[in-house]
């Protein structure tokens, strides 16, 4: 297969490469559509600036109609869940539609958060950083990790496990120390203090203790996240220069900027598992330039915006609180 041919960059299925999530889903229809989710997928992208591949735009393969987990394409992933109900459990397992609730927070979630957060900034993000100078992360199947980089290689976890894809091949370690974390990925543990100063201790003897149940809230948090913050990002404007949706390692948080930076309008779109000043996860807004309009930017820690987890909780419909808190504030900065 020509690997410039555009099904070979969609569906890379003539080459030995291992978790294709792309390729899953386009397995998971039959070949009756041309599959976007939310997770990355190989091929790895060598051109700048991203090197990284896009999750709902990228090539289409020619002659099917295209699903994704976004309005805007031939179907989404949960209009079709309502007239295919098997793919329902599939689809929320991976937050492509058939939306599931978010759960009430379990015990331990600090201590994971925090062991996950070390992980993410000493082991994970350096094996990317080293390849190709980049540093951001993503959502990925009951977890997070890397982008696809180098030859076809990926570090991600999932739940309490550390895995490695490379090529056609998969290693799983349980997550003991950053010792023996650094070792299973072959990096030299610590962050990129060239870029920023590390948040958390480069202690490589320490146990980072990882719930499972807590590593799953955090997990669907993200997965949440992504999916409310990659329909956010379909409906900017060409003139409002979105961003990438990526996982940032020093806040350990999932986010993406949109608007207008010349027009001071640009600002951060996120989703944190919680902080030292915030226990619980929150969404936050926080634009670029300060502004004083102090009843719509309410958190004490930033000059910002928050939304607690336990108000996305009670609500009737929690992706869509989520999605209008994000439009609110969007539309609040376009007016100044």
């Amino acid at each position: 297969m020509d690997p410039a041919d555009p099904l070979f960059l969609a569906y890379p299925d003539a080459y030995p490469f291992g978790v294709d999530r792309k390729k899953e889903a386009f397995d998971r229809l039959d070949g009756r559509f041309d599959t976007r989710v939310l997770e990355p997928s190989p091929p790895p992208v060598d051109e700048p600036p991203w090197l990284a591949d896009d999750p709902i735009d990228s090539p289409a393969a020619e002659g099917n109609p295209v699903v994704a987990p976004v309005p805007g394409f031939d179907h989404t992933w949960d209009e079709l869940c309502s007239t295919e109900p098997d793919l329902a459990a599939w689809c929320a397992d991976r937050w492509l539609g058939g939306w599931q609730r978010l759960s009430d927070l379990p015990d331990r979630l600090g201590s994971t958060r925090r062991s996950l957060h070390t992980l993410a900034e000493h082991v994970v993000t350096p094996a990317r950083y080293h390849t190709n100078g980049k540093i951001g992360l993503r959502y990925t199947h009951r977890g997070f990790g890397t982008p696809f980089f180098g030859d076809t290689r990926q570090v991600r976890v999932e739940g309490s496990d550390l895995v490695v894809d490379r090529g056609a091949s998969e290693e799983r370690a349980p997550i003991t120390t950053l010792a023996a974390a650094a070792e299973f990925v072959n990096v030299e543990p610590g962050g990129p203090n060239d870029l920023y100063p590390c948040t958390t201790p480069r202690d490589t003897t320490a146990l980072l203790p990882v719930d499972d149940s807590a590593a799953s809230c955090i997990a669907d948090w993200f997965g949440f996240a992504a999916s409310v913050l990659e329909e956010l990002r379909t409906e900017a404007a060409i003139e409002e220069m979105p961003s990438r949706v990526q996982l940032w390692p020093e806040h350990f948080d999932i986010a993406l900027e949109l608007g207008a930076e010349s027009a001071a309008k640009r600002a951060g779109y996120g989703a944190s598992p919680g902080d030292e000043a915030h226990n619980e996860p929150y969404l936050y807004v926080v634009p670029w330039v300060l502004v004083t309009d102090e009843a719509w930017w309410n958190d004490t820690h930033y000059k910002g915006a928050r939304l607690d987890y336990k108000e996305i909780l009670e609500s009737d419909d929690q992706r869509r609180f989520a999605l209008d808190f994000f439009r609110k504030l969007r539309n609040r900065l376009r007016s100044y």
